[in-house]
C-alpha cells in the first residue's frame, strides 16, 4: 500500500506541472506586454533602416525579418502587407519629423529668414537623430516613383505644403523675403544644401579634403550660403 500511495503523486507531476506551464508559443506570436511593444518598435527601425539603404521596393517583409534575426510570421503578425507597414511608419515616424519641421515656420511666422536659417538647423537635427532620414529621402522622397512619396501623399495629402508655399509668397509680398526666390524651390533647395552632402559624406570618408567634413561644416556652409550668398565677405551695416 506504501507503494502504490507514493507512486500516485509521481503519476500526476506530469498533469500538474503541464496546468502549472505556459501553453505553448504559436510560431511568430510575440508574448505580448513590454517586449511586444518593443519588438514592434524594433521592426519598424529595422525596416527604415532596410528601405535607406536598398530601397522599399527591393525590400520584403521576410528580408525584414532575416535582418531582425524572427521569423516572417513575427513580422507579419505585427505588419500583414508592406502597404500596412509603410503606413505606420508614415504615423509613427515620418509625421513626427513632419511637425517639427512645420513648428519652426509656426514659431517664426513673421521672420521668414530667422525661420529659414533654422530649418537648415532643424534638417541636421533630424538627420542626426534618425540616420534613416538622409539616405532614406534621396532614395525615395525625390524619385519619380518612390513607393514613399506616394505613401505619404496619398495617406497626408498636399495642404500643409500648399500652407507652406503661401506663407514664403506672402513673405515675398511683404517685402520681408527675396522676390527673385521660387517658392516651390525653397525646401528642395534647403534639402539640397543639408541632407544631399550629408548623404554623401558616407562615400567622402576616403577621400582627403572632403573625408574631413562633417554635420557642422556642411551646416556652417548652408547658412553661411544662405544668410550671405557667394560675395567674398559679409554685408556690414552702415555707419551714420
Amino acid at each position: 500500500m506504501a507503494s502504490r500511495n507514493s507512486d500516485k503523486p509521481a503519476a500526476r507531476e506530469p498533469n500538474a506541472a503541464k496546468k502549472r506551464g505556459s501553453a505553448p508559443r504559436r510560431p511568430g506570436r510575440p508574448t505580448g506586454g513590454a517586449g511586444g511593444i518593443d519588438q514592434r518598435s524594433r521592426l519598424l527601425d529595422i525596416a527604415l533602416t532596410l528601405f535607406a539603404r536598398q530601397g522599399i521596393a527591393d525590400t520584403t517583409l521576410a528580408a525584414i525579418a532575416r535582418e531582425a534575426g524572427v521569423t516572417p510570421a513575427m513580422v507579419h503578425y505585427y505588419f500583414k502587407t508592406r502597404d500596412q507597414l509603410l503606413d505606420l511608419l508614415i504615423e509613427e515616424r515620418f509625421l513626427p519629423v513632419r511637425v517639427s519641421v512645420e513648428s519652426v515656420f509656426k514659431a517664426h511666422a513673421d521672420d521668414p529668414v530667422a525661420a529659414i536659417t533654422q530649418l537648415v538647423q532643424r534638417f541636421m537635427d533630424i538627420a542626426a537623430e534618425h540616420p534613416w532620414f538622409a539616405p532614406l529621402w534621396i532614395r525615395e522622397v525625390i524619385s519619380e516613383n518612390g513607393l514613399l512619396k506616394q505613401q505619404i501623399r496619398k495617406r497626408l495629402g498636399d495642404a500643409n505644403q500648399h500652407s507652406m508655399l503661401e506663407s514664403i509668397a506672402r513673405w515675398q509680398t511683404e517685402g520681408r523675403l527675396n522676390a527673385d526666390l521660387e517658392p516651390s524651390l525653397v525646401f528642395l533647395s534647403l534639402l539640397g544644401l543639408t541632407i544631399l552632402p550629408l548623404t554623401a559624406a558616407r562615400t567622402w570618408r576616403k577621400d582627403p579634403v572632403l573625408g574631413q567634413l562633417g554635420a557642422k561644416e556642411i551646416t556652417r556652409h548652408a547658412l553661411a550660403l544662405l544668410g550671405y550668398g557667394i560675395g567674398p565677405q559679409r554685408p556690414t551695416s552702415k555707419k551714420h
